[in-house]
C-alpha cells in the first residue's frame, strides 16, 4: 500500500476577489496558488485547506472545476495536478463549558457538504467569509452536526497556550468541552511531539497530526505526515485515522517541540524563559506570564504510556537550513522537483552536484532529524544552531 505526503491545515490568506480571508495569512496565499505550489513545488500528496467555508473559496473551487483544472473524486476530495484537496473549516467556540475559546478543525468530503456546512454556519457565525470565526453554539452541537453530515472532527493545535483544546478549553480532560466518540483525530500543534502528547491516556485512541498551520506558501509543510493509505480520497483518509486494515500514519514530520514559540514558559515583562510554571516570573516578578506547552502538559500528564505509534522525525522547513537561501532552494527544487523529494528521495551524490558539501549534510541531518536547535517560547520560535 503507497504512502503519501498530507498536510491538512492550510489557510486561504485571500480570495478570488483579493478580500482577506485569514486577515494574518500573506496575501499571495491564495487557493490556486497553494495547489500549485503542494503540487509543482512543495510535493504534497494531499492538502486541506481549512477556509473552505469561505463562499468566494468555494466559487474559486468551482471555477477550476468547471474550467477542468480540477475534478471532484467519487469519494470526496478534488483532483488538481498531483495533489488531492480536502475541503475544511477551522471555527472558534466558546461556549459554556470551555474554559476559554478553542479552535477546531472540520472537513468534509465534497464541495456540496462544505456549501449546506456554510448555510448552517450563517446562522451561527458573524462572518463565514473570514477565517477561524466564533462559533455561537456548543461544541458538542458543532461535533453533531460535522459527524451526522459524514464529516470529521479534529481539535487543532490542541496544547498551544491560546485557543485551544488544552491551552485554554479544558482544566483537565478533553470530555469537559467534547464528546470523544466524535473526534477523528488530534493535531498536536508546533509546540509538542508524540511522545508529549501521549502522557495524556485519554488520547490514546486518537490518530496524531501534525499540520504546518500554514499562513504563507513558504510554510506549508513545515509539519506534515506520511499516510498509508489505498489512494487518495477523502474516504481513504478517514479509513487512514482509523487504521483500518494496512492504512495509517507512517510517520509524524514536524519541529521539535523546543523549537516550538510556546515551547518553554515566558515572562511578557522581561521577555525570559524559565522551565517550571508559577504565578509570577522567576527573574523580574512580573505576572505577566505565558505558560510554555512543556508546563502545561506536566500539569495534565497522567503517566507515560508506551503505545505503538509512528515515528515522530524533527525538521525543519527545506528553506530554513543553513545555508538554503533563495537562490538554492530554487536551484533544488529546480533540478531535483520538489521540497519532498529533495528532503526524502535524493542521494547525497547527487545533492553534491548542487549545492555545496555543507548544505549536502545540513540536508541529511534533516532527513534523519539530527538538527541541533535552541529552544523558543513566549511567541518566539527556536533556531537551529
Amino acid at each position: 500500500m503507497p504512502d503519501f505526503y498530507v498536510d491538512l491545515h492550510i489557510h486561504i490568506g485571500r480570495d478570488k476577489y483579493d478580500r482577506p480571508v485569514k486577515i494574518t495569512g500573506s496575501k499571495n496565499l491564495t487557493l490556486s496558488r497553494i495547489l500549485e505550489d503542494a503540487s509543482r513545488r512543495k510535493g504534497l500528496d494531499m492538502i486541506g485547506i481549512i477556509d473552505a467555508q469561505s463562499p468566494a473559496v468555494q466559487e474559486e473551487i468551482m471555477d477550476l472545476i468547471e474550467s477542468k483544472k480540477a475534478k471532484e473524486l467519487a469519494e470526496g476530495g478534488i483532483q488538481f495536478e498531483d495533489t488531492v484537496l480536502i475541503l475544511g473549516s477551522e471555527i472558534e467556540v466558546y461556549d459554556a463549558s470551555c474554559s476559554g475559546p478553542i479552535h477546531v478543525l472540520c472537513y468534509f468530503p465534497f464541495l456540496e457538504d462544505m456549501k449546506l456546512f456554510t448555510s448552517w454556519l450563517s446562522e451561527k457565525m458573524k462572518n463565514v467569509s473570514l477565517s477561524s470565526q466564533r462559533f455561537y453554539g456548543t461544541a458538542r452541537e458543532l461535533q453533531e452536526h460535522v459527524k451526522s453530515h459524514k464529516g470529521l472532527f479534529i481539535p487543532a493545535h490542541m496544547f498551544t497556550p491560546f485557543k485551544s483544546l488544552y491551552g485554554k478549553g479544558v482544566k483537565k480532560s478533553l470530555h469537559e468541552v467534547l464528546d470523544s466518540e466524535k473526534i477523528d483525530a488530534v493535531e498536536l500543534g508546533l509546540s509538542a511531539d508524540t511522545n508529549m502528547a501521549d502522557r495524556l491516556l485519554e488520547l490514546e485512541p486518537y490518530t496524531y497530526l501534525t499540520n504546518s498551520d500554514a499562513h504563507s506558501l513558504i510554510n506549508m509543510a513545515r509539519e506534515y505526515q506520511k499516510v498509508r493509505m489505498k489512494t487518495r480520497t477523502f474516504e481513504e483518509l478517514r479509513r487512514a485515522l482509523y487504521r483500518e486494515g494496512e492504512r495509517g500514519g507512517a510517520a509524524n514530520y514536524g519541529l521539535n517541540p523546543e523549537m516550538g514559540k510556546y515551547h518553554q514558559t515566558f515572562c511578557l515583562q522581561c521577555e525570559s524563559t524559565h522551565p517550571g510554571f508559577s504565578s509570577s516570573c522567576n527573574h523580574c516578578g512580573s505576572s505577566k506570564i505565558i505558560k510554555g506547552v512543556s508546563d502545561r502538559i506536566q500539569e495534565l500528564e497522567d503517566g507515560y504510556q508506551n503505545r505503538k505509534r509512528p515515528p515522530y522525525i524533527y525538521q525543519v522547513p527545506l528553506s530554513s537550513l543553513p545555508g538554503v537561501g533563495k537562490r538554492t532552494y530554487e536551484k533544488l527544487i529546480d533540478t531535483f522537483g520538489s521540497e519532498m523529494k529533495v528532503i526524502h528521495d535524493i542521494p547525497c551524490e547527487q545533492l553534491q552536484k548542487v549545492v555545496p558539501d555543507k548544505v549536502c549534510q545540513n540536508i541529511l541531518a534533516l532527513r534523519q532529524g539530527e538538527l541541533k536547535i535552541t529552544a523558543g517560547g513566549g511567541g518566539r520560535y527556536g533556531r537551529i544552531k
